[in-house]
């Protein structure tokens, strides 16, 4: 696939990004830009991410899913890159601004020029303030974080060690009166340094997708319970079920099952597929 990339008038920039003190002069997209009716959730993190990381990045966009909100990320390897991938799993639009030029041989880092593709080819777009054949340059990632706080209303970092570009981001988010949000981490992990000392100089925190939609501005109503027919349930669906009045680890529902490992699993497997139940965070609940 090719794209076209055009330059924008100033009229066309992101709306919030006018509102900054150091504008970009420039600004080129291939693409779509965000949608106006949207809100920007701007997700950052660390490269060097964790299994924690990415699954609370990929579970917290996830709950996002059916809200008009974009995703705008660095295209960077590691928490961006996941954040990409799981708004395009859940049909949310994605934005992403590479800190290099937006023609495909100087896309960075190269190996993401697919998932680009992908991201423009769904209904999303990339955005840049460098020329198109501009090559990455270790300043320009940071010039580059400038753009993604001012045009979102919000910024979400994931996981990032204490120097880290993401932090940058994040401070800038805060020059420029946008809402901060930090996923709150172990306290012997490196990756959530970050994020734990946002919190304690009073970042929101993300413990669920309900946390980020309220900074957003959404009202929250709460969801009628799902009323499930016993009646095209299985006997051991049915203990599954009465199980689950709380979330569970599958082991601890395997072992109050009772079955063979095997056969219980097979069990899960077709109630997930039946969409009775998910499985996130290391942890089975009623969907």
């Amino acid at each position: 696939m090719s794209y076209s990339i055009r330059e924008l008038s100033s009229d066309e920039f992101p709306l919030l990004l006018k509102e900054i003190p150091d504008p970009p002069k420039k600004l080129f997209c291939a693409g779509e830009l965000p949608l106006a009716e949207n809100k920007i959730l701007c997700v950052v993190g660390s490269r060097k991410f964790t299994s924690y990381g990415r699954e609370a990045c990929e579970t917290l966009i996830g709950e996002l899913s059916g809200y008009p909100i974009t995703i705008a990320s660095g295209l960077a390897l590691g928490i961006d890159s996941i954040a990409h991938r799981a708004a395009l799993k859940n049909r949310l639009q994605t934005v992403a601004l590479p800190g290099s030029g937006l023609a495909p041989r100087s896309i960075a880092p190269s190996s993401h020029f697919h998932l680009a593709e992908e991201i423009i080819a769904t209904g999303g777009g990339l955005l840049s303030e460098f020329e198109p054949d501009f090559r990455a340059a270790p300043w320009s990632f940071p010039q580059r974080n400038r753009i993604m706080a001012g045009m979102s209303h919000a910024v979400l970092i994931v996981e990032a060690q204490i120097k880290s570009g993401s932090l940058i981001t994040s401070r800038l988010a805060t020059d420029y009166n946008r809402e901060v949000l930090a996923v709150p981490g172990p306290i012997f992990s490196p990756s959530s340094e970050g994020p734990n000392m946002l919190l304690r100089l009073g970042a929101a925190p993300a413990t669920s997708g309900v946390d980020i939609l309220r900074v957003l501005g959404f009202s929250i109503e709460k969801r009628e319970e799902r009323k499930i027919d016993y009646k095209d349930l299985s006997r051991d669906e049915r203990t599954v079920v009465e199980l689950l009045h709380e979330p569970l680890s599958r082991d601890d529902l395997i072992r109050g099952l009772g079955l063979p490992v095997s056969q219980a699993n097979m069990v899960l497997s077709a109630m997930e597929i039946k969409g009775l139940i998910t499985e996130s965070m290391g942890e089975i609940r009623l969907k």
